[in-house]
């Protein structure tokens, strides 16, 4: 069984290995090794990929490099395991993610990672072999033109079309990959280019120079003085966190924004970690699936704070009341973002945690105390509501829950890096899982089924004294599950949880609440594989869970074992993901609560008799003056 590689501490060594020369003076080497050199330089020391004809010199050179040690190759069973392998590995690290494939078909299956990875803005470089220069166009074998099919879902896109450009467009892919707002860039390299000789000349990090690409970072300070003063009068804000702070890792400006004002902190499923949900200001997710008092706290509050979000449709419900009360400032480093979806009262274009380091420092300077009793009564009201709609975890007698098993799971392994795979249990695990930044992957805003165990792969090769778990369904892990051949062969101890309900989970409930009960093509049983058996038919250790009795001690062994594991457990077939917001509804027009929403509820509005405000019946402090009613 292969063995996964630690980090090298030094890669710069590798060209010197091979050719001692291209260190210091242009050497008479191929493309290929220009490509393989270009990579060591930018510290990749871990290529997920799958070999194939137009791609094998450049196979050829991965070949002198791994046998010196220098990087490892790791070899997956699919293409699109290859794409979602390096984006777990980059979502984990924040570095950017490697992967391979050759030209056709090759090519065609990285196409539903590289658009996974463009919608969460996951930082990857692509590498693609294609037919040679003089057969583009002519229907060659294995010709298909990835630049042109990728070109909407990718960041930036080239073809190197002669060899003495590799060193310069690898420079250049690694920078635009990884600087502004992340994404995925895709560079096809036809096979005679790979093969050419030239004079070689590297590029190093830090020597591209892109005069038309320049991703504003600082804020405008006027802007983040407007944005100091909203912060400072609002008597019911929220910070709205999403994925640009994990890029950004702005974890700890915004906890101590948040602490300097007592403001409520709620996160998008991008922005899972960038606040500690065991903090008391924190409201947990919003939402679709959000938890009901973040989705209450939106709709009721007089401030937005957005940063590094993007206003998605499974967030916001119905849009036009989405915050209607509310006075919003967007932070984005990504201009097309800011104001696409909501119109902000303050646009701050620049990098998050820049702009926050900037406002939090402003704020120091100017001298005006924070008032921390402002928010006082806005944290008592967001407190009753969560008070009076939890997240509930079911205890049936006949079956298991599948909250049951995600809050388990995340008992005996609170600080490992999770991954998931998409529908009923990846709301149910970001619901209940409260880890760190980086320590939640999941597929977000492409909502890849399949992602999950190669994603985690990733995660495990780039982090391998870490402990990873895939969370996945039943439905969604046979969508990838070949990778299982690739965990077994170098030993890639991730951990696999299925929540097995026999369905596609969320069409089911989908279909239950919107279609009638009309539950077509979402049963999964008839086909349903053995998984246990599966597990050991590539060489992993297959467990199964059946009864509650047996869930404790089931996940402590699956978390023992030094290998790859495959646990299956079975849980409630019927079981529905709340609360859940209806397409078209506002938030807070949520159903599955445990009691109506306030709204719902027939208590006269009090009114304030110092500023005639109507109040909610359960405010004791009027949110306007601040009158006791």
């Amino acid at each position: 069984m292969g063995k996964v590689l630690p980090v090298p501490s030094q890669v710069a060594t590798t060209a010197q290995a091979i050719h001692p020369a291209a260190e210091t003076k242009p050497i008479e080497a191929t493309g290929a090794f220009a490509l393989m050199d270009s990579l060591r330089r930018h510290g990749v020391t871990h290529i997920f990929g799958y070999p194939g004809g137009a791609i094998l010199p450049i196979y050829d050179e991965l070949y002198r490099a791994e046998a010196a040690g220098h990087v490892q190759h790791v070899l997956v069973r699919h293409e699109q395991g290859a794409a979602h392998a390096a984006d777990g590995y980059a979502r984990a690290t924040g570095k950017v993610g490697v992967c391979f494939a050759t030209s056709g078909p090759g090519a065609t299956n990285l196409v539903t990672g590289i658009a996974t990875a463009q919608m969460d803005s996951i930082p990857l470089v692509v590498i693609t072999g294609q037919v040679p220069l003089t057969a583009i166009g002519t229907d060659a074998f294995q010709e298909t033109d990835i630049y042109g099919i990728t070109l909407p879902i990718v960041k930036h896109s080239y073809v190197v079309r002669d060899a003495k450009d590799m060193a310069r467009i690898i420079a250049e892919a690694f920078h635009v990959a990884s600087t502004g707002r992340p994404g995925p860039v895709l560079v096809d390299v036809p096979k005679d280019v790979g093969l050419a000789k030239f004079a070689y000349v590297p590029v190093d990090p830090g020597d591209v120079k892109l005069p038309g690409y320049r991703p504003t970072v600082k804020g405008n300070p006027r802007q983040v003085n407007q944005a100091l003063k909203l912060i400072r009068e609002a008597r019911r804000p929220l910070l709205y966190v999403g994925g640009g702070a994990i890029a950004s890792s702005a974890h700890a400006e915004i906890k101590e924004l948040a602490e300097r004002y007592n403001l409520p902190v709620t996160t998008t499923l991008m922005g899972i970690g960038a606040f500690d949900e065991h903090h008391p200001l924190s409201v947990g997710m919003l939402g679709m699936h959000g938890t009901a008092y973040a989705n209450f706290a939106v709709t009721e509050c007089d401030l937005l704070i957005a940063v590094g979000a993007r206003f998605d449709d499974r967030v916001t419900g119905k849009l036009d009341e989405f915050a209607a009360r509310a006075k919003v400032i967007h932070i984005d480093i990504d201009p097309a973002e800011v104001g696409k979806n909501r119109l902000p009262d303050v646009p701050i274009v620049g990098d998050v945690r820049t702009v926050l380091l900037d406002l939090l420092q402003r704020d120091s300077e100017d001298g005006t105390p924070a008032n921390p009793n402002q928010t006082q009564e806005w944290l008592h009201r967001i407190d009753r509501w969560r008070q009076d709609y939890p997240l509930m975890v079911p205890s049936y007698p006949e079956a298991i829950s599948p909250q049951e098993v995600i809050v388990e799971v995340g008992r005996q392994a609170p600080d490992a890096y999770y991954t998931t795979d998409v529908g009923q249990h990846q709301m149910w695990a970001a619901q209940f899982l409260k880890n760190g930044p980086r320590r939640w992957i999941s597929s977000a805003g492409l909502g890849t089924m399949g992602f999950g165990m190669p994603a985690a792969m990733g995660a495990k090769v780039a982090l391998p004294n870490e402990q990873v778990i895939c969370i996945s369904g039943d439905a969604s892990f046979q969508m990838n599950c070949q990778e299982l051949g690739t965990l077994a062969q170098y030993g890639i101890a991730v951990k696999t949880v299925i929540i097995n309900n026999g369905w596609q989970g969320m069409v089911r409930q989908w279909q239950e609440a919107f279609y009638g009960e009309r539950y077509s093509s979402s049963d999964m049983q008839p086909g349903m594989p053995d998984f246990v058996k599966l597990a050991e038919a590539f060489g992993v250790k297959g467990m199964i869970i059946r009864d509650r009795s047996e869930l404790q001690d089931g996940i402590a062994a699956m978390l023992a074992y030094p290998g790859p594991v495959l646990l299956d457990v079975r849980v409630k077939r019927d079981e529905n993901c709340y609360p859940m917001v209806a397409p078209g509804k506002s938030n807070a027009q949520m159903v599955g609560l445990p009691k109506p929403a306030p709204s719902e509820q027939q208590a006269e509005p009090s009114i304030c008799e110092n500023c005639g405000t109507k109040n909610p019946p359960d405010n004791n402090f009027c949110p306007e003056c601040g009158t006791k009613i």
